[in-house]
């Protein structure tokens, strides 16, 4: 068996937390399954270096931001490599330009074009253990490269797919996906398997177990992943290819998302092109919409809403209010106090009445829905955010989920 196994900030946070994931991997390659290991910086690390950098110039040059905050993982690999060497486990760091990680030049949000993986496989058939950087590469010219936020999970699973592992382990300071948020519903259930779809609907939605780039890739390529935590001997949550058995509950989980905010223009003429004017602007500007609805009135004008990240949110209402002013629109509002919570599952294909019973869940708590926009295993609306944990304990309730349900 070949496994990869990827340990985020928490588990090599300290010298301590560096000692327990050696003990994991140990146990892995003692039990002769050919092991090799991507780890993340220390916890809070990537943050101190950007504070450096951040200190000396108010823009650092992307190209010298990245050499610098890849440094954090290529100390965690060495510390690892040096902890079980002294236990007699033949271990190797490498950092990503070593380990044959080749990626586009977009510093800071780069993407894994192909890994050459030859040494490294050259490792696991001699039963040693490759220590890789997460979260890095190298370009065509040489330079160093970043995946962006939570890239070392994207690093262990294209690496588990390039050296044709059987399975990405992902430890982390959680021991699996849950059907919510446990410190807003005591009563969540961890979730034995869960589906390539649904669990890149969950990390869309704000769930942070998992790197949105991450289930992509696997889903992409097959690749089954297991969530699991580093300070439990535990099962974790297996995120694999749908299977029949998933499709028995309407719904697996409740996410939330309270980083979002809602921009409505009134009173826009009804024309072709008009979307493309507004959205066209925001697109450039690097800012991501999200849901979007829009209303057409008889009188030849159309108001439109949709949501944004709060971080954007006023950059987003400085360029719609100009936009706005140039299409003869009669108002601009914006509103930073919402969220968004959905309903996520793949027995929704197959259970009729989803939607309507998730209105009659959030009425009944006098939730109101301002705006909602579904896919095949998705239901999201968007509410006030003062009944955000309101209506995720309700639906958690109001579909079972909860663990004596």
């Amino acid at each position: 068996m070949r496994v990869v196994q990827k340990f985020g900030g928490t588990s090599v946070g300290t010298l301590e937390r560096i000692r327990k994931t050696a003990d994991l991997v140990e146990r892995s390659w003692r039990d002769k399954i050919e092991t090799a290991a991507v780890v993340s910086a220390m916890s809070g690390e990537t943050n101190r270096l950007i504070g450096m950098a951040n200190e000396l110039s108010d823009q650092p040059e992307p190209r010298e931001l990245d050499a610098l905050v890849a440094t954090g993982e290529q100390v965690s690999a060495a510390l690892l490599a040096i902890e079980l060497k002294q236990r007699g486990v033949p271990a190797y760091s490498y950092t990503g330009m070593q380990a044959g990680f080749h990626t586009d030049s977009q510093h800071s949000r780069a993407r894994i074009r192909h890994i050459e993986g030859t040494r490294l496989m050259q490792h696991l058939k001699k039963g040693e253990v490759p220590i890789l950087t997460g979260f890095q590469g190298v370009d065509e010219h040489g330079n160093i490269t970043t995946l962006g936020r939570g890239g070392s999970d994207t690093s262990a699973v294209a690496l588990a797919i390039a050296l044709e592992a059987d399975q990405c382990d992902i430890y982390t300071d959680v021991d699996g996906v849950y059907t919510t948020d446990p410190r807003i519903v005591s009563s969540a259930r961890k979730i034995e398997r869960i589906s390539y779809e649904e669990m890149l609907e969950l990390a869309s939605l704000g769930a942070k177990v998992l790197q949105t780039r991450s289930v992509e890739l696997a889903m992409r390529y097959n690749m089954p992943i297991h969530l699991r935590s580093s300070f439990e001997d535990v099962p974790g949550t297996l995120v694999m290819e749908e299977v029949e058995d998933m499709e028995r509950a309407a719904i697996s989980g409740v996410a939330y998302n309270r980083d979002e905010a809602k921009i409505t223009i009134m009173g826009i003429p009804d024309r072709p092109g008009i979307a493309s004017s507004i959205f066209g602007s925001i697109a450039e500007s690097g800012i991501n919409v999200d849901v979007i609805v829009q209303n057409v009135s008889e009188q030849g004008a159309t108001d439109m809403t949709f949501t944004v990240p709060k971080g954007d949110f006023p950059a987003a209402m400085e360029i719609v209010r100009e936009v706005a002013g140039k299409l003869g629109a009669r108002d601009v509002v914006g509103d930073s106090a919402i969220a968004k919570v959905s309903i996520v599952g793949v027995g929704m294909r197959s259970h009729t009445g989803v939607a309507k019973r998730m209105f009659d869940v959030l009425s009944k708590e006098g939730v109101n829905v301002q705006m909602i926009a579904t896919s095949e295993i998705k239901i999201t609306v968007v509410i006030e955010e003062k009944y955000l944990e309101l209506a995720v304990r309700a639906l958690h309730s109001g579909f079972d989920l909860d663990a004596d349900g």
